[in-house]
């Protein structure tokens, strides 16, 4: 990450000790930098479009209407819609090891733009079921897709390119697709309505219901979904930004994790096994890429 930032720290002037702002401009977005030096408390933050704020380095204690007080670290982001006021404590910033964190606003007729596309192509059986990102506050854990995004953003907003507006415009458009495809997840699977009355709902609450059957296939779900398999997959992806075989397996890690909590002296094969994977192999494969952890590590960091 301090690589990333490498072109910020020549040009960026530091004015304050805490969230010291620095912004870069581009035709539909602005990219915000801020840099806290000192432990602070209750500093408040207020934006006037939505912003993704993303962590960069250090921690935060966040204190948002509707959430916990919880920690923010690198690797989370919160989607906040717009006026919405943020809450911050810096417990850990320091002059050498400052607490840095992204603050993306994209222009309202853009996010607008991307949304009508995304819900003419993704919507589920017609019923109008569209998704908006200006609603409510998202906090993002390990989402590879959009950490991969900020990075590239990040980088081309702060380093000189000819074509630096096109590939923003690009990246942007991306982006707003990755955060609709979270939310669109987000309700399918939190919402009874959507959950049991549409076919993607259904095929959510039957992956719920089977979460353990070893034999769940593309084809069974499909199936279920009464689409054929390459039109299901296809669907399944572009609203929930996911493969359903990714799903499934994401699924899976969840309720592993919870078998960890509550039965630590179980060995990891038969967590392995009771949450419906062939192999140990595999679960650790999965668990890695789900977490960016291994099940041990995790199993420790718990029981701690």
């Amino acid at each position: 990450m301090s690589n990333l930032l490498s072109q910020h720290k020549i040009h960026r002037k530091l004015t304050t000790l805490v969230e010291n702002r620095t912004t870069y401009n581009a035709e539909y977005a602005e990219l915000n930098i801020y840099e806290t030096h000192a432990i602070a408390e209750k500093v408040s933050l207020t934006f006037d479009f939505p912003i993704i704020a993303s962590m960069l380095t250090g921690k935060k204690v966040m204190h948002l209407d509707g959430f916990d007080a919880f920690d923010f670290f690198p690797g989370e982001s919160v989607v906040m819609p717009t006026n919405k006021e943020m809450i911050i404590d810096f417990p850990i910033a320091t002059k050498h090891k400052p607490t840095q964190c992204l603050a993306l606003g994209i222009d309202a007729f853009k996010i607008l733009e991307v949304v009508e596309k995304f819900n003419h192509h993704v919507a589920i059986e017609n019923e109008n079921n569209n998704w908006d990102l200006d609603k409510t506050t998202s906090h993002l854990i390990n989402n590879v897709d959009v950490n991969h995004l900020l990075e590239r953003l990040t980088y081309t907003f702060t380093n000189s390119n000819k074509s630096k507006d096109v590939l923003l415009d690009l990246m942007i458009q991306e982006l707003i697709v990755r955060l609709l495809q979270t939310k669109a997840k987000s309700l399918i699977v939190n919402d009874t309505h959507i959950f049991n009355d549409t076919r993607i709902g259904t095929v959510i609450k039957f992956i719920k219901d089977n979460l353990t059957n070893k034999d769940i296939s593309v084809d069974q779900l499909a199936k279920k979904a009464y689409m054929s398999t390459s039109h299901f997959h296809k669907q399944f992806k572009n609203t929930l930004g996911i493969s359903p075989i990714d799903y499934i397996n994401s699924e899976k890690i969840k309720f592993s994790k919870k078998l960890i909590k509550a039965s630590p002296n179980l060995r990891m094969s038969e967590i392995a096994f009771q949450s419906g994977f062939n192999n140990t192999s595999y679960f650790n494969r999965q668990f890695k890429k789900t977490e960016l952890m291994t099940p041990q590590q995790f199993k420790a960091s718990v029981n701690k």
